[in-house]
C-alpha cells in the first residue's frame, strides 16, 4: 500500500498556541507534490484547520463520549474538521501510560470514525542494544493490526525512542531495516520519526521503504519544515 506521495507530518508537541499557529500557517506554503500534515496542540487545532492545512491531533481517545476528563473523542475531532490523529507517540507511552492495548484501541476508534491515523512504534535504546528491536516492533505493530486491520487511512511511524528529542538519528540502514520489518507485518506506509531535520532528510527519505517523515522540533520553524518538505518533493514516485 505504497503512498502516491511522500507524507511529511509536523508534530508540534506542546508548542505554539493559536496565535503562533496562525503566524506559521500564514507563512507556510508546502510543495504540491508532497502530502503535508500539521499536528498542533488541541487549542490550536481550529486555527490550523481554518488555514486550509491538513490537520491532525496529537492523540485521540477510543470512546465517542464519556467520563474521560482531559481526553478528546474521534467525533469531536471530525466535527472540528480535523483529518486525523497521531496515536501512540513515544512520549504518550513514556509519560502518560499509553500501552500497546490502548494505542490499538485509539487507532481502531479513530479509523472507524473516519479519521486518518499515524500510529507510532519503536524501540528504546536498551531494547535495541539487547537485540530486541524486532520483537518490540512485532508486538507493537501486531497489536495495532489486530485491532484495526489493514486500512487505507492507517500509516505507521517508526520512531526509535532513543532518537526522539535527543539529536540522535537512526542510520539510513537502521531505518530501512526497521521499515522493511514493519512492512512485513502490515501493508501500510511507514514514516521515519526521530530527530529528522533538513541536514539528514535527504539521506533518510531516499531509502527504500521510507514513505515520509514524522518531524518534531524541526517542524516548528517554517523554513526548516519547508526544507524537509522540499527534500521529500524530490523523491522519485
Amino acid at each position: 500500500m505504497a503512498p502516491a506521495k511522500m507524507l511529511i507530518a509536523g508534530n508540534w508537541k506542546m508548542f505554539k498556541g493559536p496565535q503562533e499557529a496562525r503566524v506559521f500557517a500564514d507563512a507556510f506554503s508546502p510543495p504540491d507534490v508532497v502530502d503535508v500534515v500539521v499536528c498542533p496542540a488541541y487549542p490550536a487545532l481550529a486555527v490550523v484547520v481554518e488555514s486550509g492545512l491538513t490537520t491532525y491531533a496529537q492523540s485521540v481517545h477510543w470512546a465517542s463520549d464519556g467520563a474521560f476528563t482531559g481526553e478528546v473523542s474521534p467525533p469531536m475531532l471530525v466535527e472540528l474538521g480535523v483529518a486525523g490523529a497521531i496515536v501512540g507517540h513515544s512520549e504518550r507511552r513514556q509519560y502518560f501510560g499509553e500501552t500497546d492495548e490502548t494505542v490499538a484501541r485509539r487507532t481502531a476508534a479513530a479509523l472507524e470514525a473516519g479519521l486518518g491515523v499515524i500510529a507510532c512504534v519503536g524501540e528504546s535504546e536498551e531494547e535495541r542494544e539487547s537485540g530486541q528491536t524486532e520483537l518490540v516492533l512485532r508486538v507493537q505493530v501486531e497489536a495495532i493490526r489486530d485491532a484495526a486491520g489493514e486500512h487505507a487511512r492507517l500509516v505507521l511511524a517508526y520512531e526509535p525512542v532513543w532518537a526522539i528529542g535527543t539529536g540522535k538519528t537512526a542510520t539510513p540502514d537502521q531505518a530501512q531495516e526497521a521499515h522493511a520489518f514493519i512492512k512485513s507485518l502490515v501493508d501500510a506506509p511507514v514514516l521515519y520519526g526521530g530527530s529528522v531535520k533538513p541536514e539528514n532528510a535527504d539521506e533518510l527519505l531516499f531509502r527504500d521503504g521510507v514513505d515520509g517523515a514524522l518531524v518534531g522540533g524541526a517542524s516548528l520553524d517554517v523554513d526548516s519544515f519547508t526544507a524537509i518538505c522540499e527534500s521529500a518533493a524530490h523523491i522519485p514516485s
